[in-house]
């Protein structure tokens, strides 16, 4: 990479270098955006912690291998959409495996990892949670490649350059996802919003 060197994909240089507290390092910085993303794509709380450590073992077979090429959290995310597609693809053939999670849309074990409710008011949760829902609901009607393109884009403060490198198609494609996404979305929960404008 010209110019500035990305601190992370200096420490994954020294991960190949064998040096394991390095490794750690990336985990404990990356762990949770890592199982965030995998819940937001899968929907399943016991699965997202699984596949997350399965995206760090494929991270450190893959250090001999590393080369710095695009910004360490691309090249992450990477690994992680493409085991998220894989796990789609492998339910689509094994649904009857799925079912638990499908049959029980109310386990809230995931939404204490992703939320302090501490100081929040009963009242202000309960429209705050019926807000998450239905963001929620609109994010997983968008096809697969239009929400992760969003996911990056809103919740890792992506630029369109490192979202085309995951996802792997043209600036001009992910930029037109991110736009059709946000449109989608925008629409979608104009009810629910009180000026019915996208946040930028």
């Amino acid at each position: 990479m010209a110019g500035e060197r990305d601190p992370d994909a200096e420490l994954m240089l020294r991960v190949k270098q064998g040096d394991t507290a390095a490794f750690e390092e990336l985990v404990d910085k990356y762990k949770q955006p890592v199982i965030n993303l995998i819940y937001r794509t899968l929907r399943d709380s016991t699965e997202s912690e699984d596949l997350a450590q399965n995206v760090f073992v494929q991270v450190f077979k893959s250090a001999d291998r590393y080369r710095v090429e695009a910004k360490f959290s691309t090249w992450l995310f990477t690994i992680t959409r493409n085991l998220c597609l894989n796990e789609i693809r492998r339910r689509s053939r094994h649904p009857a495996e799925s079912l638990d999670a499908a049959e029980n849309p109310d386990d809230d074990s995931a939404g204490r990892q992703f939320e302090d409710r501490k100081n929040t008011s009963a009242p202000d949760l309960l429209l705050r949670d019926e807000l998450t829902h239905k963001v929620e609901e609109a994010l997983e009607s968008l096809p697969e490649n239009q929400r992760t393109a969003i996911l990056l884009f809103k919740e890792k403060d992506m630029s369109y350059e490192e979202i085309s490198k995951i996802l792997d198609c043209s600036l001009s494609a992910t930029k037109s996802l991110i736009h059709r996404g946000r449109e989608t979305l925008k629409q979608k929960l104009k009810p629910y919003l009180k000026t019915g404008v996208w946040e930028e």
